[in-house]
């Protein structure tokens, strides 16, 4: 078939390659346009543009996808299907009416619980044992359309929102690969989401990342693994040359009582307020990622320390 591939971060890649590999052809890629990045704020390329750049796509970067000018660019493709993984832009409906069969849509959770920007860690973040993705007809609302066909994910107590994602990246390449194929057969079936069950995983906001220490040991557990690696849950201390943020990427719920935001011995265990968390790996900004004692060679933390609290 004829494809309009339309996704912008890591999540995409393993599916556009996954469709390529399937012989259907791209005849167009639409991603996000190169955003300013690194020390030097050059300009970087999304994932999916380097990807297509590489094999040589047809790649547009357009700001929006409203009005007869890119309705009509669209049009100009003659695609059979389109597929969106994490593009980034909201299509109209002249857009969406486009393709001979329609677009199909990957998206990471089980809808309708999650539909929106953030779901794998906001399904982390929230406790959730599952997860999974699932390819659904696009239309106007957000993430309302019926879904075609779906892959269930346990999520491991201490998995990370990192590797939920690339587990759900792969699984999500070989679901829309036999979409695809049951598609062009005209023996890809949709049902109608749930009414009830609805939530909306927001964006991730930068705010959001600070660790409140009041808060129960096993919330904070999930919060931290929910945020790891990107932005990563942070707490504040003087570790010896003034106050430093540091991000905390693995925990351990671990038994002990006290003032929330205390050190309660020499191996990284906080008090929370209810409850405690023992941190396994920390990084300090400007850092690489390290263990919990390897930080502690450097940083001078002793059991009393008071962490700083949201």
């Amino acid at each position: 078939m004829r494809i309009v591939f339309m996704g912008t971060p890591d999540f995409a890649v393993p599916v556009m390659t996954e469709i390529l590999g399937q012989g259907h052809e791209i005849v167009a890629v639409y991603t996000r346009a190169p955003k300013p990045a690194g020390r030097g704020m050059d300009l970087r390329l999304s994932p999916v543009h380097a990807l297509a750049e590489k094999l040589g796509c047809l790649v547009f970067t357009p700001k929006s996808l409203r009005g007869e000018e890119a309705a009509e660019q669209f049009r100009a493709h003659d695609a059979d299907a389109a597929v969106v993984v994490a593009y980034g832009l909201i299509l109209p409906k002249a857009i969406l009416d486009a393709p001979r069969l329609g677009f199909l849509n990957l998206h990471g959770s089980l809808l309708p619980r999650w539909r929106g920007a953030a779901p794998i860690q906001r399904a982390i973040m929230a406790g959730d044992a599952e997860s999974g993705v699932m390819v659904m007809r696009m239309e106007e609302g957000l993430d309302t359309g019926p879904v075609g066909m779906a892959e269930h994910v346990a999520i491991g107590p201490d998995m990370t929102a990192g590797e939920l994602h690339d587990r759900l990246s792969v699984i999500g390449a070989d679901l829309m690969g036999r979409a695809l194929a049951a598609l062009s057969r005209g023996s890809l079936h949709f049902r109608p989401q749930p009414e009830e069950g609805v939530t909306y995983a927001h964006k991730i906001e930068k705010a959001e990342s600070r660790i409140d220490w009041t808060r129960d040991a096993k919330s904070l557990h999930d919060y931290v693994r929910g945020l790891s690696p990107f932005p990563g849950a942070f707490f504040e201390a003087d570790l010896g040359k003034g106050i430093e943020r540091v991000k905390v990427l693995r925990s351990k719920l671990v038994e002990g009582t006290g003032a929330p935001g205390t050190l309660l011995d020499d191996a990284l265990t906080v008090a929370c307020g209810t409850g405690a968390l023992r941190l396994i790996e920390v990084q300090r900004a400007g850092k690489a990622p390290m263990k919990a004692q390897d930080f502690l060679r450097g940083a001078r933390l002793a059991a009393g320390t008071q962490l700083q609290a949201a």
